[in-house]
């Protein structure tokens, strides 16, 4: 991969990787810098990737390292403090902000593979390539999300 291939990877890819890490996230800063990683180790590894493999290889390193952030932070203060949004009687007026916490709640695979479908667009086994699980293993993550959140969400009366 020459200099020029490398700066058209950044042009086009960054900020769809960052959308990605940030829907799993929420945070700027640590987002950023998940992108920053990835660039970063496709830079030194720009010998081995071919120019059709930028972006799968982007998505993967973005992916892994996103799993690895969210396996230092403690994720039980956030389950609690959801947990405890749950049980108040509270109804929601904003569609997006129920879609938000929905997808906050599933687990890291399902949100991943959930999000690489449904906001990126990607196909089964771009998802697959991306994440290193097999196609069908992707189909159940997603079918599995995507009932989580039918269940979560409920009827639509509890949204208005």
């Amino acid at each position: 991969m020459t200099v020029e291939e490398y700066n058209e990877a950044a042009n086009q890819h960054a900020d769809g990787v960052f959308r990605f890490v940030l829907k799993n996230i929420r945070d700027e800063n640590k987002a950023q810098d998940i992108v920053q990683d990835s660039f970063e180790k496709l830079w030194v590894h720009r010998e081995d990737v071919s120019g059709d493999k930028v972006k799968a290889y982007l998505y993967s390193t973005a992916y892994h390292r996103l799993i690895d952030l969210v396996r230092k932070d403690s994720r039980l203060s956030i389950v609690d403090e959801i947990r405890s949004d749950e049980t108040s009687t509270q109804q929601y007026n904003d569609v997006q902000e129920v879609l938000n916490k929905a997808i906050q709640l599933l687990p890291d695979d399902q949100r991943s593979v959930l999000l690489l479908r449904d906001y990126e667009g990607y196909s089964y086994k771009e998802i697959a390539d991306i994440t290193q699980l097999n196609e069908s293993q992707v189909k159940v993550y997603i079918y599995r999300a995507r009932v989580f959140m039918k269940n979560y969400i409920g009827k639509m009366d509890v949204l208005v």
